[in-house]
This record gives C-alpha cells, structure tokens and sequence, in this order.
C-alpha cells in the first residue's frame, strides 16, 4: 500500500536519539510543519491508516490484549479516526489569530493571538489502548504544526511494532518518528529535552515521568488514572444503568483509565442493581470463555488477585481466575471495607465493588474524602440531583446518565485533575495545549510622542497616569 502524499527524501541521520531529535528540530526550524496545508496532509494520512490497516490493527491488538476485531474498532480505531477528522474540518478556524481590543493608552496599534507550534513533541503512550492514547496526542501535536516523536509502550509489542512499520507510510517521515523501547528508553528520549511530552498512565510512572522532564523543564501533560466512582441515585433507571455499567466495565477487561471503578447506590436500589448488574454482565459474555477476561501481564494478574483473596466483601459474580491463561473472571464485590486493596488501590481490571449509601452527601464525602477521579459518572433522572452532584465532586471529567463516553468527543476536553492528572487534550484543547498562544502587539512607528521619554516633567508624569 501506498499513500497519495509525496514527501521529499527524508534526512539522513545517526542512529543515536540525540541525533534524531537534532534532525526533528532541523526541519521543524525549516518552516516545512507550519503551512496548513502540511497539517491537514497530516490528519488525513492518520485518518487513512486507521481506516486502510483496521484488519492489521484488530490482529496486532488480539495477540496483545486478547481483543475482538469488533473491541478493537470500538475502543482504538472509531476513536483515532474521528480525532483526526474532527481536527482536520476544523483546523483552519483553530489556526486563525484572534484579534484584542486595545486600550486607550495603546493606541494607534493592534493586537492578536496566534497559537504557535511548540517545536519537537513527544508522545509516550500506554498499553491499554496503545492505538487510539498513541494517535490522538498525535494528532493534537501535528494539528498545532509540531514535529513529533511517538514512544509506544513495549507492553503491547505487536501494535508497537506495527505503528512503528506503518506510521512513516501515512505521515511526514521526516517530521514523525516512532521509536520503541523500554521504560529506559522513555528516560533516555525525556533527557534530551523536548517542547512538550504528553505520557498516558498510571500515576507512579507518571510520577517518574514528571520528574525526567523536570531536568530539562519540559512541559508535561499526563493522562493519568483513579477510582471513577459511580453514583446511582434512588430514582435512576436501574435497567439502564446495569447494562451501561456492565458494558464498559468488561471492554477491555476493565482496564481502561476511565471504566467504573466502583459503585455507590442508594440502599433502597442497591439489591437490584446488583442483581441487573449480574445478569448483564453474563448476557454481555454469552459466549464467551467462562474461565474469564485476559489480563495483560502476569504482574497485572496477580495484582487484580490479590484484590480478591484480601477482600471482605461478598462475591456475588465471578472470582475465578486462572493464572496460566491469565484469564480473570468479571467479578462483583458487595459492600467491601473502604480501606481494602481493591477500594484504595485503583482496579484497572474486571472487578467491581458496590456499596451501598444512605444519601446523595454521603456519596458526595466518601468520592472527596479520596484522591480526585478522573471521572465521575452520576445516574439520576433529575437534572437538579445530577448537576449538584458533578458540581460538589471534583474529576477530571463527568457524565450524567451514562458511562465513559465523554472521551469519545472532541469537542470536549479530555484530562485529569489533582493526582489523575494534569493539562487536557482532544479536539480544540489538545491543538491548544500543543501550542504557544502568543501575544503579539503592532504598533506603527508614528505618532511618537515625546512625553513617554525621560527626563520626564511633571506634566509628561501626569499625562502618563492618566493614560496608563
């Protein structure tokens, strides 16, 4: 396969990492990645590459992650591409500078923004959804006209490798790397400075992250994680709520930053919720292999079990697992105690707690009595309840009435808040954080007046005052 989009011959360089970043930031200071029509080139080839490789992408995510073709489109491929469509009909608006109004003292002149390319970027992505949290920061970083440098994560080896031979078909190979490696090479690449790196993960390494770009004071932006609480409040559609609980808690096996991590239901619902819970999950899994979910890795693995030998809840769904095939069964726990693994520790796999509250504040202080959640997900058939509830509880995100789906909309920011992350990307928000929004103030070179020079008299002091 071939693209339409000819690039000139792509410069030579060493095989070390410092030289390849000398290379990236020799042709971004070339002009080559500001024009737009170099830009929406970009957005077009990532459009055609998820959309010509999907079979190549469904295969390379069943053998890392044990995912269906359909899983694969749903959580990697629908995502990635709409991002990029997204930002290419929108790009030339994004781009155009945004005029001020000037004050008195400032006159005859003119003021705007411009949003500027950074420079060089680099994306350090995740193994979860190693396709969609790879090319969507992608995206943002050559919509804002950056070169960029795109680290997948050696937990999915068979995407990586793939985004590493397919990338430089679709887009500028001159301007976009793809270099795979460890956790040693992400430290190696933080080292040599970029403009911007944007890491998506668990918040340990996020730490780790952080404090590489530190040396160099490198802008970060981090998609971290947390507990996404659920709160279901006595008058919510119960049908309703199980089956969207349900559905994105089993998507790829649980572990994704934003599935519901655990439930707070009104006790006058909570049976019933659980019960529908239950049923839905087993409808969902019609079919599929009663021994369980496929974790990632043997370190995950044993994680997520040891959360269900320590805890003190009632199993009411599941709990098998099978070490050797890695496979976990999609768990409910009821009524857990607050302070066990599986309700401080973020789950990022297919258990779910359910406890019961009394009401609306209870949930309201157990959700802030703990660190603040990348979402929170509110079922109520009150508007009034709704918006209370999503306004006394930080997140980073929130939906009303459903789960997980706000990531899927690029008009709206995607990120965290206190220790599930910082900076926000998607859409508009994520060509903004991947840009310079620079002043720029033209002023003519006449009139001149004199009295803004010293020696200043006491009347030039107090024209001054009055105009500044």
């Amino acid at each position: 396969m071939t693209t339409d989009v000819v690039f000139p011959q792509r410069e030579r360089y060493t095989d070390d990492l410092g030289g390849m970043l000398a290379a990236l930031r020799k042709v971004h200071a070339s002009g080559r990645t500001r024009p737009l029509a170099w830009r929406l080139e970009q957005l077009a080839g990532i459009e055609r590459l998820v959309k010509e490789r999907e079979a190549d992408f469904a295969e390379a995510l069943r053998e890392d992650l044990g995912r269906s073709a359909v899983e694969a489109w749903l959580g990697d491929l629908a995502g990635s591409a709409g991002e990029a469509t997204y930002a290419r009909k929108n790009l030339k608006k994004w781009m155009k500078r945004k005029k001020q109004r000037m004050p008195l003292s400032q006159l005859p002149g003119a003021g705007w923004v411009q949003c500027d390319p950074l420079g060089v970027v680099l994306v350090i992505g995740p193994w979860n959804y190693p396709v969609f949290l790879s090319l969507s920061p992608l995206v943002a970083a050559v919509a804002a006209g950056n070169c960029a440098v795109l680290k997948p994560s050696e937990l999915a080896p068979a995407t990586s490798a793939l985004l590493a031979r397919l990338i430089p078909q679709y887009v500028d190979p001159d301007a976009v790397k793809v270099i795979e490696g460890d956790g040693a090479t992400t430290q190696e690449l933080l080292s040599l400075g970029f403009d911007h790196a944007l890491f998506t993960g668990g918040i340990e390494i996020g730490k780790k992250i952080m404090a590489g770009a530190a040396e160099t004071l490198t802008p970060v932006t981090l998609e971290l994680g947390g507990k996404s609480p659920v709160i279901v409040s006595s008058d919510a559609d119960i049908d309703v709520v199980a089956r969207r609980i349900a559905w994105v808690k089993l998507m790829n096996s649980g572990q994704t930053c934003i599935a519901p991590d655990y439930v707070l239901a009104h006790n006058t619902i909570r049976d019933e919720l659980v019960t529908k819970i239950t049923a839905a999950l087993a409808q969902f899994q019609a079919g599929a292999d009663p021994r369980g979910l496929r974790i990632v890795n043997e370190r995950q693995f044993d994680r997520l079990a040891g959360y269900l030998a320590a805890t003190k809840g009632t199993v009411v769904a599941g709990g098998g697992a099978d070490r050797g095939q890695l496979l976990i069964q999609a768990t409910v726990l009821v009524d857990p105690d607050p302070n066990e693994p599986a309700m401080t520790d973020e789950i990022f796999g297919p258990i779910l707690p359910v406890l019961s509250v009394d009401s609306d504040q209870v949930a309201i202080d157990f959700v802030n009595s703990r660190p603040k959640p990348l979402a929170l997900y509110v079922f109520t058939k009150s508007k009034t309840t709704g918006e209370r509830l999503i306004d006394a509880i930080p997140s980073g995100g929130a939906v009303l009435n459903h789960v997980a789906m706000h990531c899927l909309v690029p008009a709206l920011p995607f990120g965290g808040v206190g220790s599930s992350g910082m900076g926000a990307y998607h859409g508009r928000w994520g060509f903004e954080a991947l840009s310079h929004r620079r002043a720029v103030l033209a002023k003519p070179s006449r009139p001149d007046p004199g009295f803004v020079y010293p020696p200043y008299t006491d009347r030039a002091i107090a024209i001054m005052r009055r105009l500044f």
